[in-house]
Order: C-alpha cells, then sequence, then structure tokens
C-alpha cells in the first residue's frame, strides 16, 4: 500500500510517499528507479536526492498564502500531485496519513477522517492555533483533490493520553481546566511511542513491562517517562513550550517572571512576550544560536556564551531524567532520539556525565559512531544501558494509516 503523509503547516506542506506491507508489520520506504523529491520544492524549482540504495519520495511545498508563490494549500496540492506523478511512474496514492499536533482530551488513538473529525479539529484550534487550522485545511485540501481516498489523522499528543490525572493536572483552579482545558497535554508522542517500541524489540523485552526514559532532542526538545510502555509522564505541557531548554523554546520558567514583566513593562503585549519565549529564547538567548553543532564548535573553540547554553540545556534534561527514573520505578533503557539525541555524540556525553549517581556510564568509543541504525553507547558495566534509536515518524504515520484502511476494508 502506498501511503503519502503529510504534516500540513500554516505555510507549508512537507510530504513524503511511503510503501507499507499490509501483510507484515515491517514497512519499507518506496523503492524506484525514478527520481525522488526530497528538501524543498516550490514553483520555481525541484530537487532530486537519493538515500543510500533506496529513494524517498519527499519533499516541501512552501510559501503558502497571501504573498507567497502557492495561493493555497490546495494549489500546494495540485503541484505536489504533479511532482508524485512523475516520482511514482504510474503508481497511485492508497491512503493519506496526517499528522496532527493537537488532539486535545478526545483523541488517543488515530482515527480515519471524515468531516466531523475535520470539524473536531477545527474546534480544537484555540490549544494549537498555528497547527490544527492548517491540518484541518490540508484535510479539506486532499478531500477536494482525491474524492474518496482514505485518509487518517494521528495525533502528536495521542500518546500521552495514558498520564494519570497527578501528572496532567496544574494546581490551579478547577475552572481552568474545566473551562479552558488548560492540563498537560505533552507532544511528539508519535515519536516517543514509535522509539519506545523500537527499544523494547532491540533489547528483547515486552513493551508491557518495559520501562524506560526516552529524550526527543532536536530544535523542539521533550522527556518522556515510559512505564509498562506508555506514557505516564512527560516535560512538554498544554503547550510545547514547556519542559527542556531548546533551540529557541524558554522551557520552564517561574509564572511570575511573565506577569511581572508585563506588569512592569506596559508596552509589551501578551503576545509579543508569547513570541520571545518561543522564538527567541532557549540556546539561541543563552549561545547566541540554535544550532548544537555550531554551539559544539564554539564550546571546543572555548567560548564561554555557547558552553553555558550546553550546560544549561544538559543540566535541566538530567534534572528530568533523574525525576522520571524514580517515577517509573527505576528505567531499563536511557534513550536519546531525534537530530541531536541521534547526531549529537558531545551533548549526550554532556548529559550521562552527570548520571554517575544512576551508575550509568558511556563507552565513549560507540557514542562517538555514527549510524543510522539502533544501538548501545553505554560502557559494558553501566547499570543500565543507554541506547540511540532513530526515529521516524512518518513511518510511524504510515503504518498507522495502513493499518486503520486495512482493517476497515477487511470488516
Amino acid at each position: 500500500m502506498l501511503v503519502l503523509v503529510i504534516n500540513s503547516g500554516s505555510s507549508s506542506i512537507k510530504y513524503q510517499v511511503r510503501e507499507v506491507s499490509t501483510s507484515a508489520e515491517n514497512i519499507a520506504p518506496y523503492t524506484s528507479s525514478m527520481p525522488a523529491i526530497n528538501e524543498r520544492i516550490t514553483l520555481e524549482q525541484a530537487t532530486v536526492g537519493v538515500e543510500g540504495d533506496q529513494v524517498l519520495t519527499k519533499g516541501l511545498i512552501e510559501n503558502i498564502g497571501e504573498g507567497g508563490d502557492i495561493a493555497d494549500h490546495a494549489q500546494a496540492l495540485d503541484v505536489m500531485a504533479q511532482r508524485l506523478d512523475e516520482a511514482l511512474g504510474g503508481r497511485t496514492i492508497d491512503a493519506v496519513g496526517h499528522r496532527v499536533v493537537h488532539g486535545g482530551e478526545r483523541f488517543s488513538a488515530p482515527v480515519i477522517v471524515n468531516n466531523e473529525i475535520i470539524r473536531a479539529i477545527e474546534r480544537l484550534a484555540p490549544l494549537a492555533p498555528l497547527h490544527n487550522p492548517a491540518a484541518a485545511l490540508g484535510l479539506r485540501a486532499v478531500e477536494k483533490k482525491w474524492p474518496g481516498l482514505p485518509q487518517v489523522v494521528v495525533f502528536d499528543t495521542a500518546f500521552h493520553r495514558s498520564l494519570p490525572e497527578k501528572a496532567w493536572r496544574y494546581a490551579i483552579p478547577d475552572s481552568f481546566y474545566r473551562l479552558h482545558g488548560i492540563r498537560r497535554y505533552g507532544f511528539h508522542g508519535t515519536s516517543h511511542d514509535y522509539v519506545t517500541g523500537k527499544a523494547a524489540e532491540f533489547l528483547g523485552a515486552e513493551r508491557e513491562s518495559f520501562n524506560a526514559v526516552v529524550a526527543h532532542l532536536g530544535n523542539g526538545a521533550s522527556v518522556t517517562a515510559i512505564q509498562g510502555g506508555t506514557s505516564v509522564d512527560t516535560s512538554m505541557g498544554y503547550t510545547p513550550l514547556a519542559g527542556l531548554i531548546m533551540g529557541t523554546r524558554s522551557g520552564d520558567v517561574d509564572p511570575s517572571v511573565l506577569t511581572g514583566i508585563l506588569t512592569r513593562d506596559r508596552s509589551m503585549s501578551a503576545e509579543e512576550l508569547d513570541r520571545i519565549l518561543n522564538k527567541e529564547s532557549g540556546l539561541a538567548a543563552i549561545g547566541g544560536s540554535n544550532d548544537m553543532r555550531d554551539l559544539t564548535e564554539r564550546t571546543e573553540a572555548g567560548d564561554a556564551k555557547a558552553a553555558l547554553a550546553m550546560e544549561m540545556a544538559a543540566y535541566r534534561l538530567v534534572k528530568y531524567i533523574g525525576g522520571y527514573h524514580v517515577a517509573v520505578g527505576g528505567m531499563q533503557a536511557l534513550i536519546f532520539t531525534a537530530g541531536i539525541g541521534e547526531k549529537g555524540p558531545e551533548f549526550r556525553k554532556l548529559v550521562v556525565d552527570q548520571l554517575s549517581a544512576l551508575n550509568i556510564a558511556l563507552d565513549d568509543s560507540a557514542n562517538a559512531v555514527r549510524s543510522d541504525d539502533i544501538r548501545v553507547i553505554s560502557a559494558s558495566d553501566s547499570a543500565i544501558p543507554v541506547l540511540v534509536v532513530p526515529t521516524d515518524e512518518e513511518r510511524a504515520i504510515a503504518e498507522a494509516t495502513a493499518g486503520l484502511v486495512t482493517s476497515r476494508i477487511q470488516s
């Protein structure tokens, strides 16, 4: 089954085609002798990319909307469809899987799309104003472009619906929750779910009894406590701003700092403060860059600000790891994933070197290896294995989409 995986943003559509075997659990990227669209697509140009001996059909259509070259999501899909026709060589898409950021309290699993589901996603817009409306536009555009083509939505928040109330509630008046839905939701759920399953399989553990701490570290970063294969706590909260220090996001901040700023500086609006916390804070604010590679190079060259940014980010993560180790009753593995987690050996070492109280230690040689495979990077005498598990959210979405569509056909 060919599954088109779409991530609709307000001004972009990222996509990838994956071929899923509906007779087995495994999924393989679509392979073909045809060239594939890769990285960036606009109306002016397209680039072609090949990864190893496998060709992935993927791309990014951007500049959607006012002032852009592409008027709306419908026109973007027209451009994408043309490129897909060229790349797929006569094969047709069987289903579409969409990444949707926020499923609120309603959605705890992927669902097949109908009009009511789209309306529900639109009603959740106040919880993700930059993401859910764009996702709904993408859903409607696909429905118009390919009527009758099955669509499935996979929610970033769904994996964290297993959080117990003691973890998702905030200690604020109950009306805030009842009237406004203010609670911890958590994000990056598709990634946390995927790597949890892969790590348990790699270690030969039953997922239902697997306890771990998963650190998804990219420009956006979160850490999740896994108990019995499910999420029981996570660092992101009502929005993706909470928790770890990220590329441009502040992570946890005393709320009184924010109310104090708004009280003292009447010229600053809540919207401006929100923008600063999301776009001008984090590693960029402390170290002058949100690129961990740049910070690592500058740290090695003796740049004190870059070193401080890395130390702060690592220390914040270490505190979460220690707390979540206790929360799950003892982790069986510490898992690094996503861009920095997979490709940042220096940052991994900075983190794990502070976990000696848990008798966790790295194998420096193993940590230095760069690979796309799941691997153990801890020392042989480490009390808890440390793993690098490459994430693949598109694969997870494609698998979920194929599974739901196949089940509907068989029923």
